[in-house]
């Protein structure tokens, strides 16, 4: 054994390396990857962004396979590690998360890591002989939805797709709700945080469906709009998604949503819905849902909806409250962007295992913050924008926070801001 671990290292200390070529290791959590030099993309910072997602999977593999035996009849007699579960990483660059994902993630079955590049197939080839993962990690050379498309059919769907491109991920969506198993989980980053923050509205339309607005509120307002976007796409083919977890983070923001199936479920869809209509003058916001659902109970079906359209437009020609003119937004995503018991699994996880995340203290703060954000309460109010408004000196955060609570009304900050508000209270109170 000891001279197996002598030629290992060995290997490894020549591994990739040509000469009069630079390489450089990498060593995050439990993967060692070698990358030639400005050849193949590697991003850092992102750090945060996998290790969240080694939180999540692992969290959400136990649950998936615990779904699949109690719905699939031949799985019913099956013990959780006979449930297959496919990772798919469609942009993997040098193959690291899918190697940290081998590595660190109990209960994988196979993980494919995809990139378009010839260059960056060989450099991931190369870390998962390097890493010692051969057996669970397949390298592809395809564009990325193409070989999703290949994946449609309901036996080969993969239970996880890990989305994580350079800029916008709505061209790779179409592919992704096709060949995510029900019950799935898709897990998409998106980068182009200009576009979805308000600078280009038109471009905002153009890729993700909606009309972005120049607010305070603009980074909640851009996981709401990729998630109707991710929505979008899914209800097209009677499917629909359920938000586990909706970060911003950086320069970027990251959703964890579940796909199933279902055509009386995607009718809820109106109803998850909103446009947007934004004051000029004091920047009040003023949500449109574009349907509702009211209780139309029958003796065979007693929790039955009837679905209707609500009375419009919710705003007048001018604001209420300033005499200023609406800009009008969305649609976005107005139903809850967390599942907080997800969340609470989540976190436990992450604080029963520091060790295996080098930046589980940041995990765990983003996830504390998560858990007491208000889930039926879309956007959030800056503190120093609503005293300018008024022309008035900002007041301590926890002072306005115990303002709101003694006046009847819910708060909570948000993750997305440190000095958010976020309340059920109106604009004006009476």
């Amino acid at each position: 054994m000891k001279l197996l671990q002598v030629l290992t290292d060995i290997f490894k200390r020549s591994f990739i390396m040509e000469p009069g070529e630079k390489c450089k290791s990498i060593i995050e959590g439990l993967a060692e990857i070698r990358v030639k030099s400005n050849k193949v993309f590697y991003n850092p910072v992102q750090e945060f962004n996998r290790d969240l997602s080694i939180a999540v999977l692992s969290t959400y593999v136990k649950e998936y396979k615990e779904q699949k035996i109690g719905k699939t009849k031949h799985l019913k007699d099956c013990e959780l590690h006979d449930v297959p579960f496919t990772i798919l990483e469609a942009l993997s660059a040098t193959g690291l998360r899918s190697i940290r994902y081998a590595k660190e993630i109990p209960n994988i079955t196979k993980i494919i890591a995809n990139d378009l590049s010839a260059q960056a197939v060989d450099t991931i080839k190369e870390n998962i002989t390097y890493n010692s993962v051969g057996n669970l990690v397949d390298a592809s050379h395809d564009d990325a939805c193409m070989l999703m498309y290949k994946h449609k059919n309901p036996r080969m769907r993969f239970a996880a797709i890990d989305l994580d491109p350079y800029g916008c991920p709505s061209i790779f969506l179409d592919a992704a709700v096709q060949s995510v198993q029900d019950y799935g989980i898709l897990c998409v980053t998106a980068t182009d945080m200009a576009i979805l923050a308000g600078n280009s509205p038109e471009t905002c339309y153009v890729k993700y469906g909606a009309v972005s607005l120049k607010t305070k509120c603009c980074h909640e307002m851009a996981l709401r709009i990729l998630l109707q976007s991710i929505e979008h796409h899914a209800n097209r083919y009677s499917r629909y998604i359920e938000p586990l977890l909706s970060i911003s983070a950086d320069f970027y923001i990251r959703v964890f949503v579940r796909v199933n199936t279902g055509a009386q479920q995607c009718k809820k869809t109106t109803s998850k819905l909103s446009m947007v209509y934004q004051c000029v003058g004091c920047d009040t916001i003023t949500l449109q849902p574009l349907g509702a659902t009211k209780p139309n109970p029958s003796e065979r079906n007693p929790g039955q909806l009837k679905f209707c359209l609500p009375a419009a437009p919710s705003v007048g020609e001018l604001c209420l409250h300033c005499n200023q003119r609406h800009r009008l937004g969305g649609p976005i995503w107005t139903a809850p962007i967390h599942n907080m018991p997800f969340v609470t699994r989540v976190l436990e996880y992450v604080t029963e295992n520091p060790h295996l995340f080098g930046t589980a203290k940041r995990i765990a703060g983003v996830l504390s913050m998560v858990r007491e954000e208000l889930p039926d309460v879309p956007l959030y109010h800056i503190l120093d924008k609503l005293f300018g408004r008024v022309h008035i000196q900002t007041m301590p955060i926890l002072i306005m926070r115990s303002a709101i609570l003694n006046a009847g009304y819910r708060v909570s900050f948000s993750h997305a801001s440190k000095l958010s508000i976020k309340t059920d209270a109106p604009a004006r109170l009476n």
